[in-house]
């Protein structure tokens, strides 16, 4: 017995799990400490009401563990019961891949089953997936691909067989009917009576709260700048998951996706906009930009620099004046042990 289905992500943002063929849908929740994928909570409800097999998933960034399973944990709410709980172990924005990959994901995993009785399942590509041998009751969700061609449901994808993993990711380059592009493909081995188990709890003492139907939104929602809003969420004043829905009311959408922007766009699309003054200074720009906030002031910091190129007649002294600066200061950004000693055609930076 087995089932198919597909993992889904922002990527897939709006993708119809009612018409889209699948037996289970697992769908990214978190990132870190501060990513929460927008489509999250509405991709849930979808396949839930498909009657879906469901799963959620929290992408490791490798840092401080009980914080990212905190939040991750905080975001699945009162889905905890129904839905099968994951950790995804990759390399990309993880500074632990590579590491302690044991050590970190052993820890993620004991942690998020002492709070909640629920034994989460690891996702890990085949080529690291020896790592974790021995690493206790937790199911292997194992990704290897025979090619980057387009295919749809595989019975026996390519080296079925060759390992035990409790799901198979085949390929990334899934196409279904119902949604245009490319989907992750994975088969899960066993019934949805089995999958259910990898949702309950064994412990008797943890109480799953009804799922509601809705959230409920704020009977008025807080006032300020798109900017205001984010450093307050980024602070943690709009609380996570359903309680920051709640809370910033109608503003949520817009707020959110600033936030999932910050975390997702390039170092040098940010760095443009802290120049055009979108993420304002200080503290506030600090506070937003959040575990970006040093590459991009560098970027900042470079592309902001001004240069003059030394002419005929001019002195340090004159040249710093000129531009309301000290020639100390021109001598110290170009690492000059002589500032009585420059030369016509010399390009030197003034800030």
């Amino acid at each position: 017995m087995a089932l198919n289905g597909i993992d889904i992500s922002s990527w897939q943002s709006g993708i119809n799990l009612a018409v889209v063929p699948c037996d289970f849908v697992v769908i990214k929740a978190t990132e870190g400490i501060n990513y929460v994928n927008p489509d999250y909570m509405r991709a849930y409800e979808q396949a839930k009401a498909a009657g879906k097999c469901l799963g959620i998933y929290h992408y490791a960034n490798g840092g401080n563990i009980q914080a990212e399973a905190d939040y991750f944990l905080g975001n699945v709410g009162n889905r905890l019961g129904e839905a099968m709980l994951v950790l995804d172990w990759e390399t990309g924005n993880n500074s632990s891949f590579g590491n302690c990959d044991y050590a970190w994901c052993k820890s993620w995993l004991d942690y998020a089953y002492s709070k909640t009785g629920v034994h989460p399942i690891l996702y890990c590509s085949q080529s690291i997936s020896y790592k974790f041998d021995n690493i206790g009751n937790y199911g292997l969700w194992i990704a290897q691909y025979a090619d980057d061609d387009p295919t749809g449901y595989q019975d026996v994808p390519w080296n079925e067989g060759e390992y035990t993993c409790a799901i198979r990711q085949y390929t990334s380059c899934g196409r279904l009917s119902g949604y245009a592009g490319n989907l992750d493909l994975d088969k899960f081995y066993g019934s949805k009576e089995d999958w259910g188990k990898y949702a309950v709890s064994d412990k008797t003492n943890v109480v799953v709260p009804e799922q509601p139907e809705t959230p409920k939104p704020a009977t008025a929602s807080p006032e300020g700048s798109i900017l205001d809003l984010a450093y307050k969420t980024m602070l943690g004043e709009f609380g996570n998951g359903e309680d920051r829905i709640r809370n910033l009311g109608t503003r949520y959408e817009e707020v959110q996706n600033l936030i999932n922007h910050i975390w997702a766009t390039s170092t040098s699309n940010l760095a443009q906009e802290v120049l055009s003054g979108r993420y304002g200074n200080g503290d506030v720009r600090k506070t937003v930009l959040g575990s970006r906030y040093l590459a991009v002031q560098d970027q900042v910091n470079v592309g902001s620099a001004q240069y003059y190129t030394v002419q005929n007649g001019d002195t340090l002294s004159n040249i710093a004046s000129k531009y309301g600066t000290t020639y100390q200061k021109i001598a110290q950004l170009n690492g000059m042990s002589n500032p009585n000693l420059i030369y016509v055609g010399q390009k030197l930076r003034i800030k």
